[in-house]
């Protein structure tokens, strides 16, 4: 079978944790910050991460990772 291409925009936006799970930056922390409220850019400075149901795909994108 021929190697497997990972989608180049994946690969730029999420990475596996240790546990193996994939984490990514939250959006929302670009521009326009001023009208957003203290806690709404307090909880977009934590890191999010991939549902368990969406894993799967995930894993198609990022084959080698």
């Amino acid at each position: 079978m021929p190697k497997l291409k990972s989608h180049s925009g994946a690969k730029k936006r999420f990475s596996f944790t240790g546990t193996g799970k994939l984490s990514y930056r939250k959006a929302g922390r670009g521009h326009l910050l001023s009208c957003k409220s203290p806690s709404r850019l307090r909880k977009l400075r934590k890191k999010g991460y991939v549902d368990d149901t969406q894993m799967e795909y995930m894993r198609k994108l990022l084959p080698y990772s």
